[in-house]
């Protein structure tokens, strides 16, 4: 192992010099491969008696809690929407027949019905703060999510990356603000890694974990139209005070890309058809698989982005009209997605014996309103909405906070995001008063003072 000095031309162990291996990718996609610089004294704040570990499914869009997981079929038909509900596995607890796998495992399952959040209903708020559990504001201070903490605090678990998203972050959704999804105030060396690949894909590869002789390849075919436009930034960059943060980790990205424990934690080849059949062969249903797949091989925190934009696909974005969805969409393709990669995963967590250690949260960032539109949908919502706790120290067949009559508010133990946040946070073992490394060096705690997590919940 060699010590990476910025004034000199540091090599890797087959040749590669640093300024080869930034020819190679980018400054900011190797932001995305670097498992982060040491938790310093912040490690202190983890309970290391409780490994936890999560896996976030995020229901980009905003499902709406009346057709979900809070039907009102007592309730006009302009409000209680087309889907009936179905008796579950917890006696006395209903979700919508889109979900008949679910409803069978809802005694694994923690509900929430009564999450709430007062910003402006647009998406990217709500990716902010139930990601975070923060909104960012105009120009203001830019917070990590809890994936990127929970790598600061505890780093890397062998040569697989921390926190990975997958398939890629959350792109357009209308907002044109931060989704939240990134390591904010505490640097790039603390960003996910992002996976930037379809696992449904039949020629599915991980970009970043591409074998060396594919990296001297890249090198060698970008050599002439990247180097005149690339050298300057890279020699002002490793004269910088940044070169010198990352020094140590160039040797842990290049041994990211190739060891073989990270190149078999991604190898989604290695896992039966049967397994992939249990998932459902879709972009979701396989990210999920792969998932538990990073988790069982250390990979502390793994967010999976059920879609990436709101526009032009079918999402739970239903407002009823192009480019949105309609709201059957739920029961043709939306739903029976979710209903199977989600029955799959938590079934699967619990027989391997992981779902004790493995908390698997599922929610969107606002829920929908309550009167069906005239378009046939139902709009944003951020008054009132339901999501999903697993796994870990969760009371399977819980549930937390009830809405009105026609979901639109809660009528008892509303849930802001700050408090899911803290619970995510409680559950992973994370001391809710860590003061994380702020800007120009003011501590931040991970949640505000006197936020509490939804205790009801363990």
């Amino acid at each position: 192992m060699y010590r990476l000095d910025a004034n000199s031309p540091a090599r890797f162990c087959d040749g590669l010099t640093r300024r080869d291996f930034l020819h190679a990718g980018s400054l900011a996609a190797l932001g995305l491969t670097l498992p982060g610089l040491k938790a310093m004294e912040a490690r202190g704040a983890v309970d290391r008696s409780r490994e936890m570990n999560c896996i976030m499914l995020f229901l980009v869009g905003g499902p709406s809690q009346l057709d979900t997981w809070d039907m009102k079929p007592d309730a006009p038909s302009e409000i209680r929407g087309p889907f009936r509900p179905i008796d579950t596995a917890v006696p006395g607890v209903q979700v919508s027949e889109i979900f008949p796998k679910l409803a069978g495992i809802m005694d694994k399952v923690g509900l929430v019905r009564s999450v709430y959040h007062t910003a402006t209903a647009v998406h990217d708020t709500g990716h902010q703060m139930m990601q975070t559990g923060r909104l960012f504001g105009n120009g203001a201070i830019q917070y990590p999510h809890v994936g990127s903490v929970l790598s600061f605090l505890k780093g890397p678990n062998g040569d697989v990356p921390p926190h990975v998203v997958m398939p890629r972050p959350i792109g357009n959704t209308g907002g044109n603000m931060p989704h939240g999804q990134d390591a904010g105030f505490l640097g790039k060396s603390y960003d996910p890694f992002v996976l930037g690949a379809d696992p449904s894909a039949k020629d599915f590869k991980v970009p970043d974990l591409l074998p060396p002789d594919y990296v001297s390849g890249v090198r060698e075919s970008r050599r002439r139209s990247l180097r005149d436009a690339i050298d300057g930034a890279t020699r002002s960059f490793e004269a910088s005070e940044d070169a010198r943060l990352l020094d140590e980790n160039f040797q842990r990205a290049y041994g990211l890309m190739s060891s073989k424990e990270a190149r078999e934690a991604f190898a989604l080849d290695a896992e039966p058809d049967a397994m992939k059949d249990r998932y459902g062969r879709t972009r979701f249903g396989q990210s999920c698989l792969l998932a538990r797949r990073l988790i069982e091989r250390g990979t502390r925190f793994v967010t999976v982005n059920m879609f990436e934009t709101v526009f032009n696909e079918i999402t739970w974005d239903i407002h009823g009209s192009a480019p949105f969805s309609p709201i059957d969409c739920y029961k043709d393709e939306v739903g029976p997605n979710f209903d199977t990669a989600y029955s799959a995963l938590i079934s699967d967590l619990y027989e391997r014996g992981m779902l004790e250690n493995t908390l698997v949260l599922a929610f969107g960032e606002f829920g929908r309103t309550p009167k069906i539109n005239p378009a046939g949908g139902r709009d944003h919502h951020p008054a009132c909405w339901s999501v999903l706790f697993a796994g870990g120290p969760v009371r399977g067949g819980t549930v937390v906070g009830a809405s009105d009559e026609i979901g639109h508010a809660p009528k008892d133990r509303p849930v802001s995001t700050a408090e899911v946040a803290a619970t995510i946070f409680d559950g992973l073992g994370v001391d809710l008063g860590t003061e994380l490394p702020g800007p120009q060096g003011r501590p931040i705690r991970v949640v505000d003072h006197g936020v509490e997590p939804i205790r009801e919940l363990f």
